[in-house]
């Protein structure tokens, strides 16, 4: 077995299972140490079968390592495997099998772990047909959020991977937007316009009160440039971050603000989001708004969280029809231009 391929695996199930992330940072800095070597150097490396001697890779990783190349699938993998065939959540289905694509992901141009590449590839791999990579703008610098340079660096990039990865699979030009105090995004409108799907989320203040919120939330969803609201009441509701309450705003004109703007509300899906909750996804499923289930994955493994969302949606009573990335790529980015 490929012994780059085993140890992004096992990062993939680790993140999936959420891990420990030093635990995982092991195995996939142990990956990106060994496609850093040239064939010769790795050879030599196989031959000596002293692995654990290059930075990077510890006695643990080395194991995975000699282990592939024998020819073997490392009992490890093997382990996580067989861990990784139970479902993360159940009853959502058919949501789920209605999901073609991802609006909402981070790769290592801002606070994501992995590459765009091994975001892309992975979505691939999980059965998606497209996925948006929504890096953060540049008011969120604990999260590396990118300048305008550095994302038309990233468009053209996206751009150059997309004919690299053929037919079967499209990455979308995106972002996650800040909203600022006053309701306005943090990028240039131009700039905006050049991206195919723009999520707008609320990562700042968001004790502020209930009045000056909504007019916050509803200055955003107004801007033709957004498609998406995210995560919209920021609360966290368990992980490593702890928990914070949720913001409070008047979430029935905020909603009909989505209806009446063509912006989705988001499912974030991930576990310590669980955003919006019940209540309040239910009066966006009532005010006959549209949504987008997302994982906001920072990581491969998280891509699969899309099942904590769809199970929700499902039991709530969501038409898939009425997920935006349910629809076909075309239909969708036709979508996005005019709402």
């Amino acid at each position: 077995m490929d012994p780059v391929a085993a140890l992004r695996e096992i990062g993939y199930w680790l993140e999936r299972a959420r891990a420990d992330t030093h635990r995982i940072k092991a195995y996939r800095r142990a990956a990106e140490t060994l496609t850093e070597l040239s064939g010769e150097q790795r050879a030599a490396h196989e031959r000596a079968g002293d692995w654990g001697t290059l930075a990077g890779i510890g006695p643990k990783t080395a194991t995975i390592i000699g282990q592939s190349l024998a020819g073997d699938v490392p009992p490890y993998l093997a382990e996580l495997r067989e861990a990784g065939a139970v479902p993360l959540a159940t009853g959502g289905e058919q949501v789920l099998a209605a999901r073609r694509g991802e609006l909402h992901m981070h790769s290592t141009w801002s606070d994501g772990g992995s590459s765009l590449e091994e975001m892309a590839v992975t979505a691939a791999g999980l059965g998606l047909e497209y996925a948006a990579i929504t890096d953060h703008s540049p008011r969120l610098k604990v999260a590396r959020g990118l300048s305008a340079a550095r994302l038309r660096e990233q468009v053209a990039y996206v751009d150059d991977l997309n004919a690299a990865l053929g037919d079967s699979f499209r990455l979308l030009r995106g972002i996650e937007v800040d909203i600022l105090d006053d309701g306005a995004l943090d990028q240039a409108a131009d700039l905006l316009a050049e991206l195919e799907v723009v999520v707008a989320s609320v990562h700042s203040k968001l004790r502020m009160d209930s009045e000056s919120m909504t007019h916050r939330m509803v200055g955003a969803i107004a801007n033709p440039r957004v498609n998406v609201l995210g995560h919209c009441t920021g609360r966290l509701v368990e992980g490593e971050r702890g928990t914070r309450p949720q913001s409070v705003f008047d979430a029935s004109v905020v909603f009909e603000a989505c209806r009446q703007f063509e912006v989705a509300v988001e499912i974030n899906a991930r576990p310590e989001r669980c955003d919006p909750p019940d209540d309040l996804l239910e009066l966006a499923i009532d005010t006959g708004c549209l949504f987008a289930l997302n994982t906001d994955a920072h990581a491969p493994g998280q891509l699969d969280f899309a099942q904590y969302g769809a199970t929700r949606a499902q039991r709530l009573g969501l038409d898939p029809d009425r997920i935006i990335n349910t629809w076909p790529v075309q239909e969708l980015l036709d979508w996005c231009r005019v709402s």
